[in-house]
């Protein structure tokens, strides 16, 4: 469902996220921390939405970054906050669910 809905209202990037990842690609789930502990993609990192601002050194500017959240609402907020600090390759990954 959560796939539909990014796909519905563009909510997720239109890129190749699984060669994103093989490449290094650092992929940050932005929910909660109750949220991530419940299920999180493989790989995954959690810094959650509302402390990004405060954990700016945890991503790295030379990387390429996927953020993702429950439906994409979230990580978009993310991506674009990351992209108005400088970051260069940030990506909306929309979903967890389309990285487990």
């Amino acid at each position: 469902m959560a796939g539909f809905l990014s796909n519905l209202f563009k909510l997720q990037d239109s890129v190749d996220f699984k060669v994103l990842l093989e490449n290094g690609a650092l992929l940050v789930d932005v929910r909660t921390r109750e949220e991530y502990k419940s299920a999180h993609g493989k790989g995954s990192v959690n810094i959650p939405l509302d402390t990004i601002a405060s954990s700016l050194s945890k991503f790295p500017m030379d990387k390429v970054i996927i953020v993702v959240c429950q439906s994409g609402m979230r990580s978009k907020n993310a991506a674009s906050f990351l992209k108005s600090k400088g970051y260069k390759e940030v990506y909306n990954g929309g979903s967890w669910f389309n990285f487990q």
